[in-house]
């Protein structure tokens, strides 16, 4: 049994390159965005990982790098689940704002408190906190049972809501966790214990 799970980050969006906070806003992929899905997909290929099952949020984004991943793969018709649980962080007030305007508004400590704490959320927001709160249910009652029956699953979502799965998956603590980053278009393929926790992590970025 592979007990294999693999997350992925969306490909870069419009609001990437114009360096916007994103959150619950729904911009598309841009043509490196394209790009990065369908490697993403090939790297998989390459590696002769696919999947019974896909997980995404519920934002085009992050669908988009699902279905052109699965286009790769030679499974576009794969049963893919959308969850409002696995949507981005929610920016609140920062969402739409240029992250240096935001810097001007608000004070750059501010912001970078907002960005990089586990437990500070922005005015109308969410913190890191707030985002594991709300993913982490999911994932044990609808990804975890489905890894652990045996099924291949592929779930493309975003920076933060995937945050919280890698603390648990990698044992982080909300010290170390808002810090690390997740590039855009890149697999994590876990292979899971029958009891939920790791057996292996590989990282397809080559």
């Amino acid at each position: 049994m592979d007990r294999i799970l693999v997350l992925v980050r969306h490909g870069q969006s419009e609001w990437n390159l114009k360096n916007l906070f994103t959150g619950w806003r729904d911009p598309d992929l841009t043509a490196q965005g394209v790009e990065e899905a369908k490697a993403a997909g090939r790297k998989l290929k390459a590696a002769g990982i696919g999947f019974d099952i896909a997980f995404t949020s519920d934002l085009l984004r992050a669908q988009r790098t699902m279905q052109l991943l699965l286009a790769e793969l030679g499974a576009p018709n794969l049963p893919t689940v959308k969850s409002v649980a696995l949507n981005e962080r929610d920016y609140g007030d920062l969402a739409g704002l240029n992250k240096a305007d935001a810097a001007l508004k608000w004070g750059a400590d501010q912001v970078h408190i907002w960005r990089r704490s586990y437990d500070v959320p922005p005015p109308a927001g969410e913190s890191l906190r707030d985002t594991v709160a709300r993913v982490l249910p999911y994932y044990c009652q609808s990804i975890l049972p489905a890894v652990l029956n045996g099924q291949r699953v592929a779930v493309a979502a975003h920076g933060n809501s995937l945050r919280a799965l890698v603390m648990v998956l990698d044992k982080l603590t909300p010290e170390t966790i808002p810090s690390m980053e997740l590039a855009t278009g890149i697999p994590l393929v876990y292979r899971l214990k029958p009891d939920s926790t790791v057996e292996s992590k590989a990282v397809l970025a080559g």
